[in-house]
């Protein structure tokens, strides 16, 4: 006996099925500017023949939907608000939060591609059990018997070691929704485990900011309107904030100059004024050079760095006899006048500010760089000013209960013994049982593969993986597969077969966060918003606190009191634990149910960081000289540190591409009509002495590793140099920069993020032709 389909049924089949959809999708972006950030009416009538979530279907008119409220996760300066638009339980449309300021009614292109990630015919549907690491001879399994072996691992484990430390989690950013710190949470549960800690995004300039003003807190980006002058310095915006370009679109409507500084003449670079392609890692030198010609003009403002700095007659006086403006243009690659005139515009414009880019720290004397650059705004008194600032990013609007996070290791639990180990980038010191004896073992998330290597006593035996596609992203894929084969189980909790699922033994399906009740804030602007379960989840896809709960169910009955995770939970109450009063107080709302009308903004004093310029520093002051920074290992002053040496002909850079954020987006069909196959920019000077042409097979290589791509001939990258863009493009494509990229350190990162960062953009090759 068959029973007919509901309506919604069909709809989703046919989402799935859809060979039609991406026409629509590049409709769209055409409309739209390829995903400008515009208020986006005309969105929702452009889709009057097909829609994107699949081909045959028409838009029905607004009265025909359910309207829901989400939230973009991922890991992007603009954690955009989305209006999710769902008929007969599925999700047809989205645009962007109109309620919100900063996203303005727009998306970007991967936020318009959100309906594809949920209907992609290549999600994980089902757990899955993979014969052979690496096989890809996968067997679908029940959740029944994935948490079966899962549990029978741990309690093995805690068996074998009498102690959880062999059991790993290795989690970063595909999903910050707060609920989803129960990751952590769950792990926190089980006892005392081996965590990997920090970041490789940030870390540096989070030090070298807490090392001079105490913390981490830019201006509200939509004060930057205010500025008269904008340095917008080692960032690309038009990739990767586009809702931000409007406020330095607005400034320069109101008169403001805007100089962009990067080594590659980005989207964003041609939207400025004035463009310098510097050289890579040179950026210290050239912020001390501008510093010492302002100190040459008496144009530094004495009253400002007197009043509320600390240490800075030492710094000038570390100028005077170690800089010249000559000795840092060289540096830079930059004529000595421009240097000179820009330092003066900028000292002379009331307010400037300075957006440091994430980029232009992932050196090895990144955080060092950063320190010069804060000190440059700071000496002309634009610190604490609306529309100054020295813009790098905030965590003030993250004061959630973290709930799902803070669980207590189950009684008699035994850890690690040593020293304490460093705090994780988001850890807000609330960390299981604190009180105990034991912690956690903590490795360097940004050396795994060499972490799993060396780890004895015990070594890592069980590796969780969540929110993280460790084998695209992290450092010298060679050596994290490698360390992987050294690993007894590994789970892998996913969206797609990506790299990382493929060395994987167990996967776990997960949801999108339009199946997904959570909170989301950003670490660059002030908005707050809900994300409300739009659909219901497909298949037999979790979210990780369901899978979380899932886990404890088993393992306790397995072994009672084994696992503290809640057992029986509901998403939506778990989300809600995650407010309190201060959360409340600092949007300005009653209840998290008032975020279903739409974003709220946080109250606060000024738009700008430091307004009462009563800094976090130990002297309460702006640290021009931080004894703290000397007493880590690095000079109390901004001095210069060189960068690395070559090690090849050539630098790579590998930055953050447009159609994809890290391993996200790209892999979809419809991008790759965008966006259809990796590329390495090539100079042509460079390109004509290896006798390349644009569009030949080239291999790119170096002693980590090599890939082998078309080559595409610019301008737009300096001679010296190779480009190309980090992304995960499907299964079939073996791309993956980080064959090329090793995994040696920033020089700063571990005071406050647990680890320190990673040179990603020290990084050098070469280049040759090879036969197609």
């Amino acid at each position: 006996m068959h029973e007919s389909k509901s309506s919604g049924a069909k709809n989703i089949e046919l989402a799935l099925g859809s060979t039609l959809s991406r026409r629509s999708f590049l409709k769209i972006l055409m409309m739209t500017g390829a995903a400008a950030a515009l208020p986006s009416t005309g969105l929702l009538r452009s889709f009057s023949q097909e829609g994107p979530a699949f081909g045959r279907a028409t838009f029905a008119g607004l009265g025909a939907y359910q309207t829901f409220r989400n939230a973009c996760p991922r890991n992007c300066y603009d954690t955009c608000g989305i209006v999710s638009y769902v008929k007969d339980g599925v999700l047809e449309f989205v645009e962007g939060e109109p309620t919100s300021t900063y996203t303005d009614g727009g998306l970007c292109v991967k936020g318009y591609a959100y309906p594809r990630t949920v209907y992609s015919p290549d999600r994980i549907k089902y757990p899955m059990r993979q014969i052979g690491r690496g096989s890809g001879n996968w067997e679908r399994i029940s959740w029944e018997e994935a948490l079966d072996a899962i549990s029978g691992k741990i309690l093995e484990i805690k068996e074998k070691d009498g102690s959880l430390l062999g059991m790993a989690l290795t989690k970063y950013s595909g999903n910050f929704g707060i609920t989803h710190y129960g990751v952590e949470g769950m792990l926190s549960s089980l006892g005392y485990t081996t965590r990997f800690v920090g970041t490789p995004c940030w870390p540096a300039g989070i030090d070298a900011q807490n090392y001079d003003m105490g913390n981490m807190w830019c201006n509200d980006p939509e004060d930057m309107v205010q500025a008269k002058y904008i340095i917008v310095w080692g960032a690309n915006p038009a990739y990767c904030s586009v809702h931000s370009l409007k406020y330095i679109y607005e400034a320069k409507k109101r008169g403001a100059k805007v100089v962009v500084i990067d080594p590659v003449l980005t989207q964003t670079a041609v939207k400025g004024d004035e463009y310098w392609q510097v050289k890579p890692g040179s950026d210290g030198a050239l912020a001390l050079a501008m510093s010492r010609h302002l100190i040459d003009q008496g144009l530094v403002n004495r009253d400002w760095a007197a009043a509320n700095g600390l240490g800075y007659d030492e710094y000038e006086a570390y100028i005077k006899a170690n800089v010249t403006v000559e000795w840092g243009a060289e540096q830079a690659g930059l004529p000595v006048d421009v240097v000179k005139r820009v330092a003066e515009e900028f000292a002379a414009a009331d307010p400037a500010t300075i957006w440091i880019g994430y980029g232009m720290q992932r050196h090895v004397n990144g955080g060092v760089n950063v320190r010069a650059i804060d000190a440059l705004v700071a000496m002309t008194g634009n610190v604490g000013k609306p529309g100054g600032g020295a813009r790098y990013g905030h965590l003030f609007t993250w004061g959630f209960n973290y709930n799902a996070m803070v669980q207590a290791a189950p009684e008699g639990s035994v850890g690690y013994t040593g020293a304490t180990g460093p705090k994780g980038e988001f850890d807000t010191g609330q960390g299981a049982d604190a009180t105990a004896s034991y912690t956690d073992r903590t490795f360097n998330i940004n050396k795994i593969g060499q972490e799993i290597l060396d780890a004895q006593d015990p070594p890592v035996r069980l590796l969780w993986i969540a929110n993280k596609n460790v084998v695209s992203q992290d450092f010298d894929k060679n050596k994290i597969v490698k360390a992987f084969e050294k690993v007894e189980m590994i789970v892998a909790v996913d969206l797609f077969f990506n790299p990382t699922v493929e060395q994987a033994d167990i996967v776990l399906p997960t949801v999108t966060p339009f199946e997904d009740w959570t909170v989301n804030v950003s670490y660059w602007h002030y908005w707050l918003h809900l994300n409300e379960q739009a659909i219901k989840p497909l298949f037999e896809t979790k979210s990780d606190i369901e899978i979380a709960s899932a886990l404890s169910a088993v393992l306790n009955a397995k072994q009672p009191g084994s696992c503290t995770f809640p057992q029986n939970i509901d998403a939506k109450e778990m989300m809600i634990k995650e407010f309190n009063d201060g959360i409340y107080q600092l949007f300005g709302i009653t209840s998290w149910e008032d975020l279903r009308k739409g974003a709220a903004k946080a109250k606060l004093p000024s738009s700008a960081s430091w307004s009462d310029l009563k800094f976090a520093t130990p002297s309460g002051k702006y640290e021009f000289k931080s004894e703290i920074a000397q007493t880590n290992g690095h000079t109390a002053l901004p001095e210069y540190k060189a960068g690395r040496e070559a090690y090849a002909p050539l630098r790579l850079l590998t930055p953050h591409a447009k159609h994809g954020l890290h391993s996200q987006f790209q892999n979809l069909d419809w991008m790759h009509d965008l966006n259809p196959e990796p590329l390495v920019y090539v100079h042509p000077q460079t390109a004509g002495a290896k006798g390349i042409v644009d569009g030949d097979t080239v291999r790119v290589f170096n002693p980590t590793g090599e890939v082998r791509l078309k080559a595409q001939l610019t301008n737009n990258v300096p001679a010296d140099t190779l480009l190309m863009y980090e992304a995960w493009f499907s299964a079939k494509n073996t791309f993956n920069v980080n064959l090329l990229v090793d995994d040696v350190s920033s020089d700063m990162g571990a005071y406050k993020t647990g680890s320190p960062g990673v040179a990603i953009h020290d990084q050098f090759a070469d280049i040759e032709k090879v036969a197609a």
